[in-house]
């Protein structure tokens, strides 16, 4: 492929509309990136300077074949794109951008290579200095240069498997111990100079303007370093705090520092002055320990200083980034210094003044920057909460302004609820992990000063409640005043709600019990104005709202440290609720209610549902729960009758909740049961007169048109899979075994399998509902030696997994589509085998024994299975990977002779899943692969033994005709196992090796068995050391094997454990070069010329 052609095929890529062309393109380039030219070519690429997307494609494939290049190779490549960077002027942004990256990954690829007695790559900073003394441009490329180092310094994906994890943060540390804080001083300098010389510089200027953008961002990666290794994620948690080195210490006790980054808020104009205040987040978040008492006091005073400056002016806050950037600094004043320090600064009075009023105003602008609120309440939580613990003799003023941000929260929220409607604006109430995050950071706040919150919250529900009430008993009342009332009666019970929560967490007095009580006899008196209305109308927001409410009073009742006694109290005055099972019984008619009213409403049944499973989770609720009246109508009448979600009306999504519903009645069932079967059958009559009517229909040859039908399976799969998960023990679980089986409903779900198999609908719910059954959940499947129930419920589960697997089989899929459709349910057979061999209730000699081929047909099928799979899904689907993995460790446990029985395809298949496991980054994989290997090989030993033994009665040593074609097999594919002895090997060698005694136990049966090819990987790792050093290399592989016998006895594995961790001490704190125990890396022919570019035409 020549030069123009390339080009050509670049601009096809980037500026081509049509797919086909851009398509054809991309495989043509993707060819080039992996020929053996593309070295040199990248170089004609760059030196041509024709095409922006030819530069950026010698640069971005340079940066790929990095790993492959000799160190000279690299070098002149460093060389080369400082000089390009240097001397060829208008480059596009995207080119400087990827030539930038490639200088930064071969400096971090590179950092430890020696050159002529000199680190070479170390040395970035002194060349890019060169840059910052040139025009603008250069000075940006430089900063840009820097700024990118510090980031792929920061960054840690491994750039390949020869590249640990261990040596990645060897040289970051490296890089921050000798450069990151010069880094750090020369940006700072850079803004010192931009600040002082304001006048002559025109920001608005666009090379100005990229230039002051790269430093701050420069400056600010500095500051986002991860010093410590810890790895965290910033978005997952924003209050982490910056590990500052203590060398850094000057720098941060200069209160010039501080001073520079507010003086450049002040200065710069919108659209940079963000990234200023974004370096004072990072700044304010420096380690406390960084200072002593005196020297935080006086950062701190400077600190809120500063922040007081711009809330008094306001100045640049009309800007969203600015804005938000600046709430993400107040968080952090309070998630890094105590309220007692904050309160000690002088202006503390003049500040939270200023910080309240700026947070009122906010909260009324709630169309302005919403994701902004999270930091203003984060601070005002953490401050409430802080209240307690402060010993200042100075006052906190929060009893002041807390109440003006909570009535400033509500009545904004109240205010909002019109123009949302009437706008047709987004609903923050849709976004209910917002809300709920919001409702959680409320719930403290609320405390604080809680009579003038209480007092303020019954002021406002008992106006809306009114209006609303009103509304509804007037005659064509407008639909919109309706909703608005609904609407800002939902934000109210969810705020009843935080409050009534936060009682939880601290100390409350009969006062507050009292307010708490007037609150919840509000909610509950609107509830059941709402429940009266249902049959015609309902709002679906209130009722969640109601329903949030309800478990936040579940959550206060179960609690054992609320005092309760005065709401008890209210509750009997108002509703006649004189104790907490009669609260529990009105709480149970509100659920009763909602699932004969919202079968409509899949959200509010789920929520419904959830409430009843928590409820009848604990203990103590079920004790009372069982006796409610209510809760016994729920175990006689759970028909679609009077639970229309119970009914086919509903959708296939909607009958995901009869799973949990019928989880929860079966716990309430299952607490005084006993050993009742008539209440037991009872119980299931409706379900049995499911399976009564379906038993004629099912033969029908129509059926399989029968949408009615099938829903009832598939309502079916999913009631009696929610009513097996609590039955833990063994003779409820008897009962609802012998009602399947003996009552033959079983064949008649294997029917269905049979003629749906092609729908995941019905096939997912049937197979999971068996995974259950197979399941010995708590042992409820064994120890009855006189039952065959295990052994019947095997036999049902093989005929499911073979009936399924058959179909599946001779079903062609597509691509997109092929793990909803065939890997989730294959998937889930491997759980139902898994768990029936793996419950330890079904003896599998016994089908061998007496002709029954179950075991033998499942296994086939499970294998053919197997074979279907690619070896790639199994790393790109986690669960199918997991159910995989578990289901091998369980047969190479106690079955592995079925393994070893399987056909050849199916056993080479899982040798190379093994050797694609022992790849894998999750350890959980890793450590199972690592147990089947073990198992395997240690078979294999055995074997092997067995066929050399001289036995004195060869007839109980004696192989079977299984085995020896096993052996044949494993003769023919021994290179796999030889490639794992390798991958472990190397995995021992590696710095950061992971689970060393679990790759410690296949590795020596290994040895053992390739005795031949371990002696070369010794020799070529021996060989790969200085000569001076081989020796010791030598001496330390025999003392691995020292005390090491030849069997692979617990004992023998046990000795080998130990010596391989001294082995791998001595290795890991061996000197060695970057090389050393690498495996040879291909190299790119052609060489890389160090000359000089050709200067643009342009």
């Amino acid at each position: 492929m020549d030069i123009q052609q390339l080009e050509v095929l670049c601009k096809q890529l980037y500026e081509a509309t049509d797919i086909r062309i851009r398509s054809e393109a991309e495989k043509a380039l993707v060819t080039f990136v992996s020929s053996q030219d593309a070295l040199p070519k990248c170089q004609l690429l760059l030196q041509r300077a024709d095409s922006s997307y030819a530069q950026l494609l010698a640069a971005s494939t340079l940066t790929k074949l990095i790993q492959g290049l000799s160190l000279q190779e690299r070098i002149d490549i460093r060389s080369y794109a400082l000089n390009y960077l240097a001397t060829v002027p208008n480059l596009q942004h995207f080119v400087v951008q990827a030539l930038v990256s490639l200088l930064a990954k071969l400096t971090k690829y590179g950092w430890f290579d020696s050159y002529k007695e000199e680190m070479v790559f170390q040395n970035l900073l002194e060349d890019v200095k060169k840059f910052l003394q040139g025009s603008v441009e250069h000075c940006t490329i430089g900063v840009q240069i820097l700024s990118q180092l510090v980031c792929e310094m920061n960054s840690v994906v491994e750039m390949d498997v020869q590249v640990s994890f261990s040596k990645m943060r060897k040289i970051a540390t490296s890089f921050r111990d000798q450069q990151l804080l010069e880094t750090f001083l020369l940006s700072c300098s850079l803004l010192v100079s931009a600040r002082d010389n304001s006048k002559n510089i025109s920001f608005m200027d666009e090379s100005q303007q990229a230039l002051i953008s790269h430093v701050l961002r420069l400056t600010k990666n500095c500051l986002s370093f991860d010093f410590i290794g810890s790895s965290t994620d910033e978005s997952a948690d924003d209050m982490n705090n910056v590990q500052i080195p203590t060398a850094w210490r000057p720098a941060f006790l200069d209160s010039n520092t501080l001073k520079l980054f507010f003086d450049l808020y002040q200065i710069l104009p919108n659209g940079l002055a963000s990234y200023s205040i974004s370096c004072l987040v990072q700044i304010t978040s420096v380690r406390r320990s960084l200072f002593n008492n005196s020297e935080r006091t006086k950062f701190l005073t400077h600190l809120v200083e500063g922040v007081k400056d711009i809330l008094t002016t306001l100045h640049g806050l009309s800007d969203p980034d600015n804005y938000h950037e600046f709430c993400r600094l107040l968080a952090r004043l309070k998630s890094n210094y105590q309220l007692g320090e904050l309160i000690a600064v002088p202006c503390y009075p003049e500040a939270i003044q200023l910080i309240a009023k700026f947070t009122v105003e906010s909260l009324h602008l709630w169309l302005f920057a919403p994701n902004s609120v999270h930091y203003l309440l984060t601070l005002w939580q953490r401050m409430v909460a802080s209240v307690p613990y402060v010993k200042s003799p100075d006052p906190h003023l929060l009893g002041t302004y807390t109440p003006e941000v909570i009535k400033a929260y509500i009545e904004s929220r109240l205010d909002a609820v019109p123009v949302i409607i009437r706008d047709n604006l987004d609903d923050p109430l849709d976004d209910f992990c917002m809300v709920q995050q919001q409702l959680e950071q409320l719930s403290v706040i609320e405390r604080c000063e809680y009579n003038k919150t209480c007092n303020l919250l019954v002021q406002h529900f008992d106006q809306k409640a009114r209006e609303y009430e009103n509304l509804l008993q007037t005659p064509n009342a407008n639909s919109i005043d309706i909703t608005i009332h609904e609407l800002q009666l939902t934000w109210l019970v969810y705020i009843i709600g935080s409050a009534i929560v936060g009682r939880l967490t601290v100390a409350t007095s009969d006062e507050h019990d009292t307010m708490d009580a007037e609150l919840v006899i509000r909610v509950l008196q609107l509830m059941t104005l709402t429940d009266a209305r249902l049959p015609q109308a309902g709002c679906e927001k209130l009722e969640l709202a109601i329903l949030s409410f309800l478990d936040q009073v579940r959550k206060m009742h179960s609690s054992e440290q609320a005092q309760k006694a005065n709401l008890n109290k209210r509750l009997s005055e108002v509703f006649g609720l004189t104790d907490e099972q009669m609260l529990l019984s009105f709480i149970n008619r509100k659920i009763i209610t909602n699932l004969k009213f919202w079968g409509r409403s899949e959200s509010i049944i789920t929520k419904t549902l959830m409430l009843l499973s928590e409820l009848s989770v604990h203990f103590n609720s079920v004790r009372k729960l069982a006796r409610l009246e209510e809760v016994q109508f729920m175990l006689t009448h759970h028909t679609s009758e009077h639970f229309p979600f119970l009914g086919t009306n509903s959708s296939l999504s909607e009958m995901r909740c009869r799973t949990m519903f019928y989880t929860s009645l079966g716990r309430l069932l299952m607490f005084d049961l006993g050993e009742d079967e008539e209440r037991f059958y009872n119980f299931l009559e409706p379900l049995t007169n499911q399976f009564e009517s379906l038993g004629s229909v099912m033969m029908d040859n129509n059926i399989f048109s029968n949408e009615e039908a099938k829903k009832v399976i598939i309502g079916l799969a999913r009631d009696l899979r929610g009513l097996a998960l609590p039955l833990n023990a063994r003779i409820q679980y008897t009962m609802l075994f012998e009602w399947l089986y003996y009552a033959d409903y079983l064949p008649i779900l294997l029917r269905a399998m049979d003629l749906w198999a092609h729908d995941p609908a019905v096939t997912t719910p049937i197979l999971k509902l068996f995974a259950e059954l197979v399941h010995c959940r708590t042992q409820r499947l064994a120890g009855n030696v006189s039952s065959p129930m295990g052994i019947l419920l095997f036999r049902e589960a093989s005929k499911l997994i073979c009936i399924y697997g058959n179909r599946i089989l001779h079903q062609e899929v597509p691509r997109e589509r092929l793990y909803p459709m065939r890997l989730k349910g294959i998937a889930i057979c491997f759980l139902i085998l898994k768990n029936s061999l793996g419950g330890n209730y079904v003896n599998c000699g016994v089908f061998k024994l007496y002709g029954d081929d179950t075991l033998d047909s499942v296994l086939n099928i499970i294998a053919k299975l197997i074979l279907t799979i690619e070896q790639r899904d199994l790393i790109e689907y986690p669960k199918l990977s997991t159910a995989y993995y578990n289901l091998l460790n369980c047969l190479s446990q106690d079955h592995v002779s079925y393994l070893a029985a399987l056909e050849p395809a199916a056993f080479v298949y899982i040798l190379k899943s093994l050797t694609k496991g022992l790849a894998a980054l999750d350890s959980a994989t890793y450590i199972s692969c690592c147990t089947i290997l073990d198992s395997i090989v240690s078979y294999i030993f055995k074997q092997l033994q067995m066929k050399v033994s001289t036995f004195p009665n060869k007839k109980l040593r004696s192989l079977n005709q299984e085995n020896v074609q096993f052996l044949k097999v494993v003769e023919m594919n021994s290179e796999l196992l030889q490639s794992m002895m390798s991958s472990l090997l190397n995995n021992v060698l590696q710095e950061d090796c992971r689970n060393q005694w679990s790759m410690s136990r296949p590795l020596l049966v290994l040895i053992l068995l390739y005795e031949d090819y371990y002696r070369s990987l010794k020799d070529r790792i021996i060989c790969a050391q200085p000569i001076e050093k081989q020796q010791t290399m030598a001496q330390w592989f025999d003392d691995l094997m020292v005390g090491i016998e030849r069997n692979v006895s617990s004992k023998n594995k046990e000795k080998f454990t130990q010596n391989m961790s001294t082995f791998r001490r001595d290795v890991v704190n061996l000197p060695k070069s970057t090389a050393a125990f690498s495996c040879d890396r291909p190299m790119c022919d052609g060489g890389f010329e160090p000359s000089e570019p050709e200067s643009s035409p342009h």
